[in-house]
């Protein structure tokens, strides 16, 4: 019963890291290939390598731990150095409200 339970917890986290690297690999395939030149980080079609063989990796039946840690760090990696620096050179996506004004709060008024 235990071993059952332990088996679920690991197919709900092997589920969530597939989740997590579906997504990050879908990033990366709608940003534009200038902003990683801009950013100065790897290529596009570098990252998109990298990330996509960690969707594989996730997809095998015959899992192999060290290889879906390897693709879950270089997701990791992607969304919290890579993905920022993206969105920095390439500013807000349309559609978001705000404007160059707006503070973490609301819009700033120079004090009026």
């Amino acid at each position: 019963m235990l071993v059952q339970g332990f088996h679920d917890l690991l197919s709900w986290l092997y589920l969530a890291i597939l989740l997590f690297t579906v997504f990050t690999f879908g990033d990366a395939a709608f940003r534009r290939e200038d902003a990683f030149r801009a950013a100065d980080k790897q290529t596009k079609p570098f990252w998109l390598i990298i990330l996509g063989l960690a969707v594989v990796v996730n997809l095998i039946p015959a899992r192999l731990f060290f290889l879906v840690i390897i693709g879950l760090i270089a997701a990791i990696v992607y969304m919290v150095d890579v993905r920022p620096a993206l969105r920095h050179v390439t500013g807000p996506r349309k559609g978001r409200r705000g404007s160059s004004s707006d503070g973490p709060y609301g819009p700033y008024n120079g004090g009026r």
